[in-house]
């Protein structure tokens, strides 16, 4: 009998936890991501690299970035974040010059909402591969970091840091 109410306290745990976890992820928004509202200036890979991102509206928010070396473009980012029922999703195409898509058509990196905090989101790339974290760190810098795991846990480094325009 024992054994029996011990089963039902771990299996109840174990619902408890599934419904707060699917309650985590439905009571996230994308007013999480509505910080990095704005145009924003960093450098990466030896040039200028610039970001504008919208206010959210509706059920997204979009954004792009213009990646460049010796006054050419090298790199156009496209993202949108939307709202879905199991949270915000990030999706992205990647452009190279002359706005020829990296992705094939149909197809673009996906990213599934995991935690927020204030001025702070984090997203996992659908394979699970890799998480970013989208970080005000001040009123006037914007931090992109990039994910991996290494040794079982997750390293952060920062991808690209933007100052506000």
């Amino acid at each position: 009998m024992r054994f029996f109410t011990l089963l039902r306290s771990v299996w109840c745990l174990f619902f408890l936890s599934v419904l707060g976890v699917g309650a985590k992820a439905q009571s996230a928004s994308l007013s999480d991501v509505g910080f990095m509202k704005g145009h924003w200036l960093g450098t990466f890979n030896g040039g200028p690299i610039e970001a504008f991102w919208a206010a959210p509206a509706g059920d997204n928010l979009t954004g792009f970035m213009r990646m460049m070396k010796d006054n050419k473009v090298t790199m156009y980012e496209m993202l949108v974040f939307e709202q879905t029922d199991q949270g915000p999703i990030v999706l992205v195409k990647h452009f190279k010059p002359g706005l020829v898509a990296i992705e094939e058509k149909e197809i673009s990196d996906r990213y599934r909402f995991l935690e927020a905090k204030k001025n702070q989101a984090l997203f996992e790339k659908m394979d699970g591969a890799v998480r970013i974290i989208y970080e005000l760190r001040t009123s006037n810098q914007l931090v992109i970091q990039r994910g991996k795991q290494e040794a079982g846990k997750w390293i952060f480094a920062d991808l690209f840091v933007f100052n506000r325009q």
